[in-house]
């Protein structure tokens, strides 16, 4: 019964949220998901044209990867690509992610009867790695949960008054989950009208004939307008047959297909199997993964004792679950619109939750600030000074770092603060962890603006290792032709120099490039590399991190007229593509 939450914590840390999703939302290392860079591509592409749709891209196959409206929102919030910044670009997902946690907290404090049950519920959520990870970034996640979230959140809220609705609350929930098909995929219609159906048979106690007679055409007309809000898009597209191929057929029925030896199989065992789905599922919370367990735990020691919303919290899970079972293709990004329901019965059964579970999100947030901070240290106070300008972090870094620390141990040794202090210890380490890597978003990892003047309009040859990869080089190098080559070739500097008239190439850091007479460097900046081998991550173990961790990066003007693709080189394409 230890740690009880007050409005003066849940102000403080609410205030702390804000800031840990506001800070470093431009940042090129925010934590995110690959499908950023190609999302940015389609909405460059598209804006191009002039035209809403049809989508366009240079990648094959990925065009219709997505339905429109996340690209959409892309251009809106760019002005059609004008204002193009990641700050631009994502925060409407901070908008959304916002909106989300705000009907939360309005839901549970509307059943619950507490205000601060509300507050705890909307920053648990927050709270969740996933969330920060997948409700930043410019990705299809943050509407597609708001959307799918929003007619639940309503039916907890409202009660009654939604359950026995004939006609407004279907018609809400099918404009709702419309639009959240709209934002991800159609497939999303199958776990939320199963869903709902389970609220329904709930509340009418379990009776599978009261169900059918009263609620059945309420699911259908919830489910029909969610499906013709998404057939808009091949109402509106120039070219539907695309659509049904890339994204209807490629994107969504290729799921089923089976991924290595034959389904029954993956479902059972591999990293596609139920298993690993139900794990990363737990894992979306992150640092609070083990206090979820422990909510869990605690969901069925007192199974005969829920009440209407808790059964109804964990319907939604059970039938997000169910139905993702179903593909080949499992992973717990499936599951993002169930986690609002997870945060909510963590924040019901805060109080009686035991400390175990807090105790090792603090000892993991512990880890991982000394982890952070041990990488800092080492980077300011190593050969990094001189090289091309110091590593160096402000006084305000050392006190976040110094001061989270301090907040998590107390936190870990005083057991009426243990909850709490657990709970903003997860926004601190995400200001730790945006704040440790903030001297490469500065002058020491960005070209100088002599050099962006210098290249303007030119061909650019950069590496790549994954897909539109060159979206963020256009935004180190705005205003130049961006043209990929594979990454691994980066350090081969002959080989690159003698292919390329401008080309970036890495070098280890404390030794520069060996160029010919006539190569010429242009600019210079610092990156972070991205794989590792297993060598060379036992030596960064061992102190010697700025030796692996980052490169120079050069940009080299030669005497190469055009580009000459040598035999031995794997750059037929552009890999970028």
């Amino acid at each position: 019964m230890r740690g009880s939450f007050s409005y003066r914590s849940a102000l403080l840390i609410l205030l702390l949220g804000v800031f840990t999703y506001l800070y470093g939302l431009d940042s090129r290392f925010a934590p995110k998901n690959g499908d950023e860079y190609p999302y940015m591509h389609i909405v460059r592409m598209t804006a191009e044209t002039g035209n809403w749709l049809p989508l366009q891209s240079e990648m094959d196959g990925i065009k219709n990867t997505k339905p429109p409206l996340i690209f959409w929102q892309g251009l809106a919030s760019s002005n059609w690509a004008s204002q193009w910044s990641l700050a631009n670009l994502r925060w409407p997902s901070v908008l959304y992610t916002g909106l989300t946690a705000f009907f939360l907290f309005l839901a549970v404090r509307r059943f619950s009867g507490k205000t601060q049950t509300g507050l705890l519920a909307a920053l648990v959520w927050l709270s969740f790695f996933a969330t920060y990870r997948y409700g930043r970034p410019f990705l299809a996640d943050p509407p597609e949960v708001f959307w799918i979230s929003l007619p639940f959140m309503a039916l907890l809220y409202w009660g009654k008054d939604a359950f026995e609705s004939k006609l407004f609350f279907p018609l809400l929930a099918g404009l709702c989950f419309g639009l959240a098909l709209f934002a991800k995929s159609f497939a999303y219609i199958a776990p939320a009208t199963f869903a709902l159906g389970l609220y329904y048979w709930r509340w009418r106690q379990w009776s599978i004939p009261k169900t059918l007679i009263h609620d059945l055409y309420k699911i259908c007309i919830a489910g029909l307008l969610a499906l013709a809000v998404f057939a808009l898009w091949f109402a509106f597209d120039p070219n539907p047959e695309a659509v049904w191929k890339e994204f209807v057929l490629g994107e969504n029925a290729g799921k089923f297909a089976a991924r290595n030896s034959n389904y029954l199989l993956d479902l059972l065992r591999g990293g596609d199997s139920i298993w690993q789905l139900l794990l990363t599922t737990l894992a979306n919370a992150g640092l609070f993964t083990f206090v979820l367990i422990s909510t869990l735990w605690q969901c069925w020691r007192e199974r005969r004792f829920l009440s209407l919303e808790e059964v109804l919290l964990l319907l939604l899970i059970v039938a997000f679950l169910i139905v993702f079972t179903l593909p080949s293709q499992r992973s717990g990004r499936y599951l993002l619109p169930v986690m609002p329901a997870f945060a909510a019965l963590i924040a019901l059964h805060w109080d009686r939750l035991p400390l175990w579970g807090f105790r090792i999100a603090l000892l993991l947030q512990i880890l991982a600030l000394s982890l952070l901070l041990w990488v800092g240290a080492n980077l300011q106070f190593s050969g990094l000074i001189g090289e091309m300008s110091a590593w160096t972090y402000s006084y305000g870094h050392w006190i976040l770092m110094a001061g989270s620390l301090v907040m998590v141990l107390v936190g870990l040794f005083r057991r009426n603060y243990s909850k709490t202090l657990a709970l903003a210890g997860c926004f601190l380490t995400y200001c730790a962890l945006t704040s440790s890597l903030a001297p490469l978003e500065g002058q020491l990892g960005r070209y100088s603006a002599a050099t962006i003047t210098q290249v303007q309009g030119k061909d650019i040859w950069v590496p790549c290792d994954f897909r539109a990869k060159d979206e963020e080089y256009r935004l180190l190098l705005p205003g130049t032709k961006l043209h990929g080559y594979l990454a691994k070739d980066a350090a081969d500097v002959q080989s690159l120099t003698s292919a390329y008239p401008l080309v970036a190439v890495h070098a280890p850091l404390g030794s520069a490039p060996v160029l010919c007479d006539s190569c010429e460097i242009v600019g210079k900046r610092m990156e972070m590399r991205a794989r590792h081998s297993r060598e060379e991550i036992i030596e960064m173990l061992q102190g010697q991190i700025s030796k692996h961790l980052f490169v120079n990066e050069y940009l080299v003007a030669t005497s190469v007229a055009a580009p000459v693709i040598a035999p031995d080189l794997a750059n037929v394409k552009d890999v970028c593509r």
